[in-house]
Parts: structure tokens; C-alpha cells; sequence
């Protein structure tokens, strides 16, 4: 850019303009970088590019691939796979938990293998910033009972784009052996959440969920919020299907009272987002060919409006995986043999598009992320372990006991 131009609209201009392009005139101008490496230029730029980010597995079971489309008119022509850091393609076992503000949360829970001995003795969570290409790593304090299960959230706060990791310790939802009603009398609700700005992890006493809800692993993120699916088992009462949500901001959960014919405890429900809203599928288990799409109004309990219907008759389908900003579902389609491929479904015509990548039956996500700046002040690959910081070597992990344990 001209000198003669005004710093002022020179900052307008840089603003429009995508990440790579920012990276890169970092090294231009000393003003450019002091004004793109500024706290507030990072908190507040938006980027107005949005990719579909698929997560799969390939050939490999441990061999996770990240395939980015770019999520406008010329879907799905434009596709790139991500450059991953070795460290992330180390993590086995890993599962995409959200997407947010062009963040992704990874996270590789402890672990056990089926003769019950320990692979890993901590869980751990990775926010990752693919465009520039910078991540954190957050271990997560455990829980020193077999007896609880761990939840956990990931979003960024909407007042001051600051991410966060939300822990939940609850029963474990299908260990039968137990005698939940007499154990609800002494269990105590254990939330914990992690803030990056401070890098610690802190406890909430107040506000927190009734005993008798169970929280699924299903989540996501929408406008600020984090929901899940749970249902509510409390003596004495029928069971029940709801959402539960937790403000980002305020630090505050919330029940989200479906509609009487998704509410009933023989539903089988998902849940994803669709832009900034937060949508329910509703699907028959012995019919995985026919999808309801739900969508909550304005966030308001009790409020959703039926989309669509999908009718999966011209395929095997299985579930939905995530949605475009256009609306479109993409689904796996089975193609025998535990492989399949992924479609977007368009819901007026009925009509499917192949997406040109083939997956198998291990565990793939779709995501959508925008293009931001967040992490761009952190070193790359940060540890955040017991309130402490690190800087990541290939050694530190098992100077600090993280590593997988020896059998």
C-alpha cells in the first residue's frame, strides 16, 4: 500500500483481508505487524471466508487426515488437506469435540484398554487454529473414581472472544452395576473450567445442574452458548429427553425444554448447528434412511421449528454429520464393506453431490470454522498443565508423566 495512504483506511483495508494474506504482510511493514499482532486487531477480526473442515480416518487406524472446503458457490471444487503438526497426528484416540470462531477442540480422554490396563492416565484437549497453523495444549484434571464419567465442552465467550474448556463430572451414564438412586444422595457435581487468558483452571460451586440429569457426549456450540443432550431420570418421574446449556459468558446452566414428540424417552436425538443456530435431528434407529431437522428459535426453550425431512431411499445413509451455511446436510452413504463416502444433501430437490472422499467406519466429523486470528499471540504448541506453562519439546511429556504409560 501507498504511504500517501492514511494509516487509518490502510487498517480498514487490512481488516477485509483473509488470514494468509495477513500472515504474509506481517513481514512487510513493521506497522502492519504491530497493528495484525495486536490484542485488540486479534480479538476482533473476522474473517468472512467459511470452510467445512472433514476429520477422517485413513488407511491407518491412528492415520487421521483434515480435508478443508471452502464453503461457498463453488462447493466442493475447492479442497485442501491441512498440514497437521506431528504432535496432533501423535494423538490416538483424539475426537473433535467443537468448532468455534476458527478454533477446533480436539480431545483424547484417559484411557483404557479391553484387558483394563491404562494407555493413558490424563486426558488432555488441543485447541487448534488450522489457517495459522498454531495450537495449545490443555491437560484436563482427572477424576480419581471409576465411578464418574467426564463431559467436556469447548466454545469461546462472546463478550470477550476468550476461549474456554468446560469440564463436567457426572455418573457415568451406562454403568449398570450401580445403585444410582442411593448414590445420587452423596454425589456432589464437579464442574471445572479452563480460560486461556489465565491459562488455569478454576471450580463452580454455584448454579450447577440437578443430580438427576444425565449428560450425553453430544455437543456443540452456538452464538456463546455450549449445549448438550441429556435426559432427566429423577425417582419417581417419567424420563425424559431435554438440552442442557451452558452461557459461556455468564457462567450459567440452563434446561431447554423440547417439544413433547422429541421429549420422549424412545426418541433417538443428535444435535448439530446450522450458522448460529442449534438444530435437532430426530431419526428412527432401525431407519437411519429418514432424518426430521429440527431447529431452536432464538434460543428459546421449547421453541423449534421443523425444517425439513431427509429421505435417504436412493441410499444407505448413516447419520448427519454437519451441515453447510446453505443448509445442506452432509451425510456418510455406506458403499458395503464398512466404507462409504460423504454427500451433501440438498432437502427441495432430494438430489445428493458426492463430496469425493472416501471414509470407513471409524470415527469422522464435519465441521464448520471461519478464519480467525485467535492463538496468533500464543507460541505454538503451549502446555497448560496444573496452572503451570510450558513450552512443548519432545521430551516434556514424559518428564511430566503425560505420555502413553509402557505395557
Amino acid at each position: 500500500m501507498s504511504d500517501n495512504i492514511p494509516f487509518e483506511i490502510q487498517t480498514e483495508i487490512i481488516k477485509r483481508l483473509p488470514v494468509k494474506s495477513l500472515i504474509q504482510f506481517r513481514s512487510v511493514s513493521k506497522a502492519w505487524k504491530s497493528l495484525i499482532d495486536s490484542s485488540n486487531f486479534i480479538l476482533h477480526y473476522q474473517g468472512h471466508m467459511q470452510h467445512l473442515l472433514v476429520s477422517f480416518a485413513g488407511l491407518d487406524d491412528f492415520d487421521r487426515q483434515y480435508a478443508s472446503f471452502v464453503d461457498d458457490h463453488t462447493f466442493p471444487m475447492h479442497k485442501d488437506f491441512l498440514h497437521v503438526h506431528s504432535f496432533i497426528n501423535n494423538l490416538y484416540y483424539t475426537s473433535i469435540i467443537n468448532t468455534t470462531h476458527g478454533l477446533i477442540c480436539l480431545y483424547r480422554p484417559y484411557l483404557e484398554d479391553s484387558e483394563n490396563n491404562i494407555i493413558y492416565e490424563r486426558d488432555m484437549a488441543v485447541i487448534w487454529n488450522p489457517i495459522i497453523r498454531k495450537a495449545v495444549v490443555v491437560v484436563v484434571p482427572n477424576m480419581a473414581s471409576h465411578m464418574y464419567d467426564t463431559v467436556i465442552g469447548f466454545g469461546v465467550c462472546r463478550e470477550t472472544t476468550d476461549p474456554k474448556i468446560v469440564k463436567i463430572t457426572c455418573l457415568e451414564k451406562y454403568r449398570r452395576s450401580i445403585d444410582r438412586e442411593s448414590l445420587m444422595s452423596s454425589i456432589h457435581w464437579q464442574v471445572e473450567v479452563f480460560t486461556l487468558s489465565t491459562g488455569a483452571w478454576r471450580r463452580l460451586c454455584n448454579n450447577l445442574p440437578r443430580k438427576s440429569i444425565r449428560f450425553s457426549c453430544d455437543s456443540e456450540v452456538v452464538d456463546g452458548v455450549l449445549y448438550w443432550l441429556a435426559d432427566d431420570v429423577e425417582p419417581g418421574f417419567s424420563i425424559c429427553n431435554l438440552i442442557m446449556s451452558f452461557d459461556l459468558t455468564t457462567e450459567e446452566f440452563r434446561e431447554v425444554n423440547l417439544p413433547d414428540s422429541l421429549a420422549h424417552p424412545d426418541k433417538k436425538l443428535l444435535i448439530s448447528k446450522l450458522r448460529e443456530s442449534l438444530i435437532v435431528l430426530d431419526y428412527d434407529e432401525d431407519e437411519l434412511d429418514f432424518y426430521d431437522v429440527w431447529m431452536m428459535e432464538d434460543g428459546i426453550s421449547n421453541s423449534f421449528t421443523k425444517l425439513f425431512s431427509v429421505n435417504g431411499e436412493m441410499y444407505p445413509l448413516a447419520s448427519i454429520h454437519g451441515f453447510r451455511k446453505s443448509g445442506e446436510p452432509v451425510f456418510k452413504v455406506s458403499e458395503g464393506d464398512e466404507r462409504g463416502q460423504l454427500v451433501v444433501y440438498e432437502p427441495y430437490s432430494e438430489h445428493f453431490d458426492k463430496l469425493g472422499i472416501n471414509v470407513t467406519r471409524r470415527a469422522f466429523t464435519v465441521s464448520p470454522y471461519v478464519e480467525t486470528l485467535l492463538l496468533l499471540d500464543k507460541p505454538d504448541l503451549t502446555v497448560y498443565y496444573e496452572n503451570q506453562i510450558f513450552k512443548y519439546r519432545d521430551d516434556l511429556f514424559q518428564e511430566l508423566n503425560l505420555a502413553p504409560v509402557d505395557r
